[in-house]
């Protein structure tokens, strides 16, 4: 039982998480709080961004989708070493969900990954996040691998989590490993969900077992609501289809252990929006992986949509699935709209490509390099050294070229570039729903080079507030991930602090990213980066090393 208030003015039912999403229909799952925004939103937290119409009250502008663009040196990391290359049969060195986090401590980026198909679990650093190295340590000497094999088992997918929001430092880093449990005499595995922790993210505790749940299944962190939330993969008690299930607690290995029937609730799927690739027009899409990250003050959806072919039709033809992978945003931690079904980033569909097919998020799903958004992601080529199309490795049906040639691609985005507002010669406004702010400084991300942003403050009933006015305000003519708005007035946001207020920005050939309003006058915005980056403190922006970008 909850009616819990969150940070953006969102009231939760008394009964959460919510269990009445229908699993067999075939409209998008609704989100209550974009069909009833709340009268008065806090903006307190995080970079506002324009991903949905929560913070919208009337717009003339146009809402554009940012799509990331592929790192010139993708894959950043490919197959190399003898366990990458699984004996010829199915190379990879990606993660399959995994993660890549910025480490603080050490100043470093860390990938983990699995280092050939159905191997075990490794680990590589990078000083800056394209150049990547793989130490040797001591779990398996002479290899960078942080949890060996063991006989009987294989690994599936994994997830890992840089956890800077407790001061357990033994438990500084989470994984969760779903391994295939092999038993003489019988020709099929038993799947086990496996929790561990660590404090350096290399030597890991035993494993403590969850409650069984499919492969590909994953977890995620909550900060605005301080809850462990498990990303439950299995089949739809309706449809049949791959879908989610969620449960969340508020102890990582605590949590391990649920009751399917009473904390467990049906979470997310596939709807009519989500369309079959047009080369299998007849194939049922399906759910197959859903990844969640704080990003400034919302959580950030990696939906990987399953276009086909199944697996048997894969080993018949020789070919990796498809799968695309698409962005969800959530403002509750566990509605999700949807509002471009259009991938973020796709399967290159082409034979011979290293981005083929089957592409995976990183867990941790982006980071945040001084104004940049990097995307890492895992995707195959479908391509074996020694195994033809339809030719079956050791040790088993696994090795198939549909899990052959997995490197590791880097994506490119403007920082805040998920959705952006713009505006042509002729002009637009965006005004804002109330809202309710602490600070004294508003800042912008905004590319108006050719053109001029200005900005006028409105009281609750719409009257100008003297001072901050359109025709008062300095306008941003520039491209900047970072700019503070100032008015000729001199005047500032104090004097209208914590008063339900509307925002009315004024613009002109440009495009409008996010604003937020803060107290810091470097534009600290005290929202969540995600994996984190460079310069930031536990993942936060408190801005201790910001970086302001102008062009």
């Amino acid at each position: 039982m909850t009616n819990e208030t969150l940070y953006n003015g969102i009231v939760l039912p008394e009964i959460w998480p919510p269990g009445h999403v229908d699993e067999g229909a075939r409209d998008p799952i609704p989100v209550p709080y974009l069909a009833t925004p709340p009268d008065v939103i806090p903006i307190d937290l995080g970079r506002q961004l324009f991903v949905d119409d929560f913070l919208i009250e009337a717009t003339s502008l146009t809402r554009v989708f940012g799509k990331p663009e592929i790192h010139a040196q993708s894959p950043v990391l490919k197959p190399e070493t003898e366990e990458e290359m699984d004996f010829g049969n199915c190379p990879m060195a990606a993660p399959f969900n995994d993660g890549v986090w910025y480490d603080p401590q050490d100043q470093l980026f860390k990938m983990w990954y699995m280092p050939g198909w159905f191997h075990s679990t490794a680990l590589a650093t990078s000083p800056d996040g394209i150049h990547w190295e793989r130490p040797a340590f001591d779990v398996v000497p002479e290899t960078n691998l942080v949890w060996p094999n063991r006989d009987g088992y294989d690994r599936d997918g994994c997830l890992v989590w840089l956890d800077t929001f407790h001061n357990d430092g033994a438990q500084r880093f989470k994984m969760f490993q779903y391994y295939r449990r092999y038993h003489e005499g019988r020709s099929d595995a038993i799947g086990e969900g496996w929790l561990h922790v660590s404090a350096d993210g290399i030597h890991w505790s035993d494993p403590v077992i969850t409650t069984p749940l499919g492969d590909n299944s994953s977890f995620f962190y909550n900060p605005f609501r301080q809850k462990w939330c498990m990303s439950i993969r299995r089949g739809s008690k309706v449809t049949g289809l791959r879908a989610r299930y969620y449960h969340e607690s508020d102890d990582f290995l605590r949590g391990a252990q649920w009751d399917m029937d009473t904390e467990e609730v049906f979470w997310q799927r596939v709807d009519r929006l989500d369309l079959p690739d047009p080369a299998r027009p007849d194939h049922r899409v399906a759910l197959y992986d859903v990844n969640v990250t704080p990003y400034e003050s919302l959580m950030l959806g990696m939906f990987a949509i399953f276009r086909g072919p199944e697996n048997d039709i894969c080993a018949r033809e020789g070919v990796p699935k498809t799968m695309d992978l698409e962005l969800a945003y959530s403002r509750d931690g566990f509605h999700f709209s949807r509002p471009d079904r259009s991938p973020f980033l796709a399967s290159s569909r082409r034979r011979g490509d290293w981005n083929r097919a089957y592409l995976h998020a990183a867990g941790g799903i982006c980071l945040v390099v001084h104004d940049q958004v990097y995307i890492y992601f895992t995707a195959f080529s479908g391509l074996s050294p020694q195994l033809g199309p339809t030719d079956v490795g050791s040790p088993g049906l696994s090795r198939r070229v549909m899990y052959a040639g997995a490197s590791t691609g880097l994506a490119t985005l403007r920082r805040d570039g998920f959705a952006r507002m713009e505006a042509g010669l002729g002009g637009g406004e965006l005004t804002t729903r109330a809202i309710t702010f602490k600070g004294d400084r508003l800042f912008v991300n905004v590319s108006a080079l050719e053109g001029a942003l200005r900005v006028s403050v409105l009281r609750d009933n719409g009257e100008p507030v003297a001072g901050l006015t359109a025709d008062d305000c300095v306008p941003l003519s520039l491209d900047s991930t970072c700019a503070e708005v100032k008015w000729l007035s001199g005047a500032d946001l104090s004097s209208v602090a914590a008063s339900p207020l509307r925002l009315r920005f004024h613009l002109q050939s440009g495009k409008l990213f996010s604003f937020w309003v803060t107290d810091d006058p470097n534009g600290a915005s005290y929202g969540y980066m995600g994996a984190g980056g460079p310069g930031f403190t536990d993942g936060r922006d408190l801005g201790s090393s910001l970086l302001v970008t102008e062009n």
